[in-house]
C-alpha cells in the first residue's frame, strides 16, 4: 500500500545525503513523497546532535507534531535516534527509531507489524543506494562515516563510532553516475574528509580526489571538512587544489586556538600546525575561502584562552565561521565538567561573532565592482545562487535599469540589497509572505541561468554573500571557471 511521506532534515551536509536516500528508498517501493506533514501517513525527522540548540528544536518538533497528530506514526532517525532513543520514546511513545546504521531497513518499517527501536551496530555503506537528489545540479557523496578522534565533547562519535571508508570503485560509479543525470557541483562529505582509508593502513584521500577528477565531466568539486590531526600531506594537497574542477575552499575547524584547551578537549594538534596549514594554502591562493569552527566557552576556557581566539579571528580572518557555545552532551568526557557561566559564555560569543563579522566583511570588499564568472547552482524564492571559484556566495539579481517588483509589494530596491546581505530592515513595510520582485527582478538576460556557468559584476558585498548583476548576453558555456 503506497504511503504518503513527508522528510525533515536537520543538520550537515551527510544528514542532507541520507534523507537523500530515504527519499530514494522510499520512491523505489512506490511510497510518495510530499512536502506537508497534515497529509503524511509517516512522518521522518532526520536529526543532529552536535548542538544543543538544535537537539532542544528538535525535541520542540518531536512534541509538537505528536501533540498536533497523536495518530501518524513517526519515525525519528540519525544521530540524535542513534544516541537519545530513550529520551526520543518518551517524548512520542509511538515513533520508531532508525538508527544510523539502518537507513536501508526504512521499506521494512513502513509496513504493519512495525519494530519499534531498529538500531544495531553493523556498518553501512551510504554510497550507489538510491536517491532522490535535492538539487539536481548537486552531488552529495559520502566517502565515509565515523572518524580516528575521540574529542572530549563529541557526541556524534557515539553515533557514527570509527572510521569505516568506503570503497573507492563505489564512490567513483556514484559519482559518475550523478555526474551523467546533469550534476555539475560534487560535494565530499563525511564527519572528517582527511581521514579516508586510514582504518586500512593508508591515507588515499589526495589519490580519491585525483580519481575524481580525471573524470571526463564539466564539473567543480568542493572538498568537505578536514580537521588538522590527520591532514594530509600540504603540498600535495596544494597541487590537488590546483586543478581548475577544484573550489578553492578550505573547512578546517580549530575548536579553539589555545593549545590548553585543544589538548583538554583532545582534539591532537597545537594551533600552530593550523596556522601553517592556512597560511601555506593563502599563500598559493590569496582569495581562497577559509571556513573553521570554534566552541566558545569549554569549561577549561579562561580569558586569556578566549583573547587568543579573538586574536586568531584578527590575524587570519576566517571567511565563513561556525561558532558555537560549549555544551554538554550524555556520554562524553566533558559531560561532568563545571560549565562556566552562562552570562560569560554569551559575552565571548558575542565577542568572536562581531569581531568575525567584521572581519569577513572586510574580506569581501576586494570583491566589489569585479567582474567574475559564477555557477548558478540554485533558485531560492526570486532570487538566483551562484557560487565562484572560491565557493564564495553570489546572489543575482537585475541590474537597476531592469528592476521590477509587482505592483502591490512595498518592497524596495533597497530593502532587497539588505535582505539579500542578512540586513534586517527594522520597519519592513511587508506582508508576512515575501514576494518582491515581480517577474523575479531579473532582466530577460538572466532567464535559464540555474545550471549556467555566467560573468557577472559584484555590486555590493556584505558578510557571507555578494550580489551581483549579469553583465547583458553574458551568458557563456565555458566548462569551467
Amino acid at each position: 500500500m503506497v504511503k504518503n511521506t513527508y522528510i525533515q532534515t536537520y543538520g550537515c551536509s551527510a544528514n542532507q545525503n541520507n534523507s537523500e536516500i530515504l527519499a530514494g528508498l522510499l520512491n523505489q517501493e512506490g511510497h510518495k513523497l510530499i512536502d506537508n506533514p497534515e497529509q503524511a501517513d509517516f512522518i521522518i525527522l532526520n536529526t543532529c546532535a552536535v548542538k544543543e540548540k538544535t537537539e532542544s528544536k528538535i525535541k520542540r518538533r518531536i512534541q509538537d507534531l505528536y501533540k498536533k497528530y497523536p495518530n501518524k506514526k513517526m519515525i525519528i532517525t540519525g544521530c540524535l535516534a542513534q544516541t537519545d532513543s530513550d529520551k526520543i520514546r518518551r517524548l512520542n511513545s509511538n515513533s520508531i527509531i532508525l538508527g544510523t546504521n539502518n537507513y536501508t531497513d526504512i521499506n521494512n518499517i513502513i509496513n504493519p507489524g512495525l519494530v519499534q527501536i531498529n538500531i544495531s551496530e553493523k556498518k553501512e555503506e551510504k554510497i550507489l543506494i538510491p536517491k532522490i537528489s535535492q538539487n539536481n545540479l548537486i552531488s552529495i557523496t559520502q566517502i565515509s562515516e565515523g572518524c580516528l578522534s575521540r574529542c572530549s565533547f563529541c557526541k556524534t562519535k557515539l553515533a557514527k563510532g570509527n572510521l569505516f571508508s568506503y570503497p573507492m570503485n563505489k564512490i567513483l560509479s556514484s559519482i559518475e553516475k550523478d555526474l551523467k543525470l546533469g550534476a555539475k557541483e560534487i560535494w565530499l562529505t563525511s564527519q572528517g574528509n582527511e581521514n579516508y582509508g586510514m582504518e586500512q593502513g593508508k591515507n588515499r584521500l589526495i589519490e580519491l580526489i585525483n580519481e575524481i577528477l580525471s573524470l571526463p565531466y564539466d564539473f567543480k568539486l568542493r572538498l568537505g571538512m578536514m580537521n588538522p590531526i590527520n591532514l594530509p600531506n600540504i603540498n600535495e594537497l596544494i597541487q590537488v587544489y590546483k586543478n581548475i574542477k577544484m573550489y578553492r575552499f578550505l573547512h578546517i575547524p580549530i575548536q579553539s586556538a589555545s593549545n590548553k584547551v585543544l589538548k583538554d578537549m583532545k582534539r591532537g594538534y597545537k594551533i600552530e600546525k593550523v596556522e601553517l596549514i592556512i597560511n601555506k594554502f593563502r599563500e598559493e591562493f590569496p582569495n581562497m575561502t577559509i571556513a573553521t569552527d570554534i566552541i566558545t566557552g569549554y569549561p577549561t576556557e579562561i580569558q586569556g584562552d578566549h583573547e587568543k581566539n579573538l586574536a586568531f579571528i584578527r590575524i587570519f580572518k576566517p571567511d565563513v565561521l561556525n561558532l558555537s557555545k560549549f555544551s554538554k552532551h550524555k556520554n562524553t568526557p566533558a559531560e561532568n565538567l563545571k560549565e562556566l557561566p552562562k552570562k560569560i559564555i554569551n559575552q565571548r560569543n558575542t565577542d568572536i561573532m562581531r569581531l568575525h563579522r567584521q572581519t569577513a566583511n572586510e574580506n569581501k570588499q576586494k570583491f566589489k565592482n569585479k567582474i567574475i564568472n559564477v555557477f548558478v547552482n540554485k533558485k531560492n524564492m526570486d532570487f538566483y545562487e551562484s557560487r565562484d571559484e572560491n565557493y564564495n556566495i553570489i546572489l543575482i539579481k537585475s541590474d537597476k535599469e531592469n528592476f521590477e517588483k509587482p505592483k502591490n509589494s512595498k518592497f524596495s530596491k533597497k530593502d532587497f540589497d539588505a535582505i539579500s546581505l542578512g540586513i534586517k530592515i527594522p520597519n519592513p513595510s511587508t506582508s508576512k509572505k515575501i514576494e518582491v520582485f515581480g517577474n523575479g527582478g531579473y532582466s530577460k538576460s538572466s532567464k535559464d541561468i540555474l545550471g549556467k556557468n555566467i560573468k557577472i559584476r559584484i555590486t555590493n558585498v556584505g558578510v557571507h554573500h555578494m550580489i551581483g548583476e549579469i553583465i547583458d548576453k553574458c551568458i557563456i558555456n565555458c566548462d569551467n571557471f
